[in-house]
């Protein structure tokens, strides 16, 4: 998986995307992301901007210990974006800064360049077990998929994701996101609940099975309760909240699918 080319190609649509949006603004300003309630196209070009930069620092200082988050110089941000850090504001729905774009842009190609020099396997610190670049080198990856799609979805002409990459991010979520969303909020127990997730674009097939701690990624064959079968960028989504099932081929008990966002809440 070439997780660079995959980032580099995914950033610079979300630019692309976030630079129309800038251009068609009317009178209302920047348009509102209905995929990530409460933002608008200036507040998700400003998450991913800020992201970036914060892996950056982690990678460029070879931190081995979480930064302190209470410090947002690295952060470098515009003189005309005045939009953060008020977390309780309305969304940002002012005409897109040109130098928020350009902050961005700047941010994604360092990233880009600092993800080619370096070894994966290298540690750095993550807020995942895994502690290497390699681990946010496929997180920013999918990640720019994610919110290139919102992007897209917000202007109303999002594109799926590359097939691979979006079977990548389903075990991904399954392996990595899960554990780390149960451990964010309090959760049900699992039951013992099985449920397929189907790939229709190619031969992958994802098992996942709850216990009362985890949910599990289980390979093996059996009994499930609820089978879901789309696209690798249709599950992909889905599991990142973006889509719902709604015209997706489910089989089996439905009201299952609802019940793994209880058991795996949504950022």
């Amino acid at each position: 998986m070439d997780y660079i080319a995959h980032f580099r190609r995914e950033a610079e649509a979300f630019e692309a995307a976030a630079r129309r949006a800038s251009r068609e603004a009317g009178a209302d300003g920047a348009p509102l992301v209905p995929s990530c309630p409460g933002w608008s196209m200036a507040d998700l070009v400003f998450h991913l901007g800020a992201v970036h930069r914060y892996v950056i620092r982690v990678i460029g200082e070879r931190l081995r210990q979480r930064p302190d988050e209470a410090d947002f110089s690295f952060l470098r941000l515009p003189a005309d974006y005045g939009g953060w850090p008020d977390p309780d504001r309305a969304p940002h729905r002012a005409p897109l800064p040109p130098d928020l774009l350009d902050w961005f842009r700047e941010g994604a190609d360092t990233l880009a360049e600092l993800f080619a020099s370096c070894d994966p396997a290298e540690r750095v610190w993550s807020w995942a077990p895994e502690q290497s670049v390699g681990f946010w080198l496929r997180m920013q990856a999918i990640e720019a998929a994610v919110h290139r799609w919102d992007a897209e979805n917000a202007l109303g002409t999002a594109g799926p994701v590359d097939r691979l990459l979006a079977a990548d991010a389903v075990t991904h979520s399954f392996e990595v996101m899960a554990p780390a969303r149960r451990a964010q909020r309090p959760t049900p127990p699992g039951e013992g609940e099985r449920m397929r997730f189907r790939q229709s674009d190619g031969f992958r097939v994802w098992v996942v099975q709850t216990d009362p701690e985890e949910v599990l990624l289980n390979e093996g064959t059996g009994c499930c309760l609820v089978e879901l079968t789309a696209t690798a960028s249709e599950l992909m989504l889905f599991l990142w909240h973006r889509i719902t099932a709604d015209g997706l081929e489910v089989r089996g008990d439905a009201a299952l699918l609802d019940r793994y966002f209880k058991l795996v809440p949504p950022l």
